[in-house]
């Protein structure tokens, strides 16, 4: 019995740390945007929650500094579609055109991210456990399997996670558990965090915001 378990969690550990099946492919590379024209629109209107060089001071708002430029298109592009639902986001995407949201997504992905200090030393070592190793028993994954053991993320297909804020994070998990948030290809973070616990959540959030 306890072989038998043991080879379980082994080949848990195997599938989670490889490229998974069930990972989206890789789609084709994004028309490139012009971080200069997006200037003024960083300083009018996105600097006051993101901050104009995208380290948001804010644990409600998203940093974007150094996010992947396609990444960042998309959750544009899809805020304008209500793909993606945001009472304060939709009307602000409103009124971007596509070359508005490639060059914000440019001008963004180019800004230097800033490191952040994780606090709970509980919760890190928990957090660490499950996003390098997931939780064979509830079949969660390792987070590192998509989003990297830096949480740099893969270019097009996962978004860079390191130094996000525990706040920020732990909402979008619970956005994805709820099914508020179902923009991601396939539901495959609807599913993720179906399995996840609040502990886990926070646990997992925190261990992220102190990534660099």
């Amino acid at each position: 019995m306890k072989s038998q378990a043991l080879l379980s969690g082994l080949l848990f550990a195997a599938l989670s740390c490889a490229n998974p099946a069930w990972a989206n492919p890789a789609p084709a590379a994004a028309a490139k945007g012009d971080a200069a024209k997006a200037q003024k629109i960083v300083n009018d209107v996105c600097g006051a929650c993101h901050s104009t060089d995208g380290n948001s001071t804010s644990p409600a708002y998203p940093s974007l500094a150094g996010q992947h430029p396609e990444y960042i298109a998309k959750q544009l592009s899809e805020f304008k579609s209500g793909a993606r639902k945001n009472s304060i986001m939709a009307p602000n995407a409103a009124k971007l055109s596509d070359e508005d949201m490639l060059n914000l997504a440019a001008y963004y992905s180019a800004q230097q991210p800033k490191p952040r200090l994780a606090k709970d030393a509980a919760l890190i070592a928990e957090g660490q456990k499950i996003y390098k190793g997931g939780n064979a028993g509830s079949g969660v994954p390792a987070c590192a399997s998509c989003h990297g053991p830096a949480g740099s993320g893969i270019p097009v297909q996962f978004p860079r996670l390191a130094g996000q804020h525990a706040k920020y994070v732990l909402s979008q998990l619970k956005n994805f558990r709820s099914g508020d948030r179902a923009n991601d290809g396939g539901k495959m973070m609807q599913v993720i965090a179906r399995k996840m616990t609040d502990q886990e959540m926070k646990a997992v959030a925190e261990y992220i915001n102190g990534l660099r």
